[in-house]
């Protein structure tokens, strides 16, 4: 097999260097800090061309307790990216210029960031479009203060999960070589394919789960957390990416089979 090409490693979302550091204080029994001690603040970029939009979504996210930095358009989100390392983006998808769709692409290209789409386009196929191009999340404007809160949350603590190594363990079966800290899975023909978040948490429990049909809400609970609804064919949109790219042919799977009407079953024979 020849050896993969050398490259310098994705940064590290601020939130992940966090999570590895509380984990790694509590596993060599050190003390905690002090209470009273400042806590880093989580920072949220808010990426969106209408300014009352960002002043609202802002004003929420800092009542909460957020740090927020704001870009107007893709271009300038990206520079603030490389420069101050937020833990998550909320990003707009209709924008002049470079587009939420294209600023997605290019923060995949980069970085393992967790993702929301705010957009006015709130039909089940403008929702299925976002997350097949990688988002973590699509919320639909108008939208209640309550929820946004509450997906931002949720989306957070999955990142952290990550981070802490719920899914950390590398993992192979049927030739397949998944690392969930690199979000890299390593196929029998000796590629690598990178993975967002989502698609290694899916990816892993498929796979630590070989040869057994995994229903729609276990899928949903294990990679997304319990209580999460979920959108009209969501697993099934993640599932398709997924055999976009570790499939020799996505449209006769040999390992991410579906079992109709039940869920799906990661098959090693």
């Amino acid at each position: 097999m020849p050896p993969l090409p050398l490259h310098d490693p994705p940064p590290v979302p601020r939130s992940l260097a966090r999570s590895m550091a509380r984990w790694y204080t509590t596993a060599h029994g050190a003390q905690d800090e002090p209470t009273g001690a400042p806590q880093e603040q989580m920072r949220i970029l808010v990426v969106d061309d209408d300014p009352p939009s960002v002043k609202m979504t802002a004003f929420l996210l800092r009542e909460e307790g957020y740090e927020v930095l704001a870009a107007n358009n893709g271009r300038d989100a990206l520079r603030l990216i490389d420069r101050e390392q937020p833990d998550l983006v909320l990003l707009d998808v209709m924008m002049p210029g470079l587009d939420g769709f294209e600023t997605l692409r290019e923060i995949r290209m980069r970085y393992a960031l967790p993702v929301i789409f705010l957009s006015a386009k709130g039909e089940t196929a403008d929702r299925v479009a976002g997350l097949e191009r990688g988002a973590d999340d699509y919320l639909a404007k108008p939208f209640e203060p309550a929820e946004l809160l509450a997906r931002v949350k949720a989306v957070l603590r999955r990142t952290e999960a990550h981070a802490l190594g719920e899914p950390a363990d590398r993992i192979e079966a049927a030739g397949i070589r998944l690392d969930p800290l690199t979000n890299r899975a390593e196929l029998p023909s000796g590629r690598t394919v990178e993975l967002t978040p989502i698609e290694t948490r899916l990816l892993h429990c498929l796979m630590r789960n070989a040869g057994r049909v995994l229903t729609h809400d276990q899928l949903l609970d294990n990679v997304w957390g319990a209580n999460y609804g979920g959108y009209p064919n969501q697993i099934a949109v993640y599932v398709r990416r997924l055999r976009t790219k570790i499939e020799a042919d996505p449209d006769r799977p040999q390992h991410l089979t579906t079992a109709r009407g039940v869920g799906y079953r990661f098959e090693i024979d």
